[in-house]
């Protein structure tokens, strides 16, 4: 887990060892130089069951911001795209 983050923003990714989506999400993420925590929800059924409260949603992976929840990987490259991304995690001023 690493226990850094962005500057300003605590950027939290739920995901699993073996998700080539989480694998991409990360990538995306460490691309920017953004630091987030982890959390493993293969390792830890609780975190699972608290991933989908917070985010209504059962697939991994799901990024959150703060309380503002991105989504999925998919999610992540569409605000990316939208250059919605960068200012989401305080890379850059709106």
């Amino acid at each position: 887990m690493d226990s850094s983050s962005s500057p300003g923003h605590d950027v939290v990714m739920y995901g699993t060892g073996s998700c080539v989506f989480c694998m991409l999400a990360r990538r995306l993420l460490k691309g920017k130089g953004v630091s987030f925590d982890e959390i493993r929800v293969d390792q830890d059924p609780a975190q699972r069951e608290l991933m989908e409260r917070r985010s209504g949603r059962e697939t991994v992976p799901q990024v959150f911001v703060g309380d503002r929840h991105l989504g999925g990987y998919t999610d992540l490259v569409e605000l990316d795209r939208r250059g919605e991304l960068d200012v989401l995690l305080g890379l850059v001023s709106d």
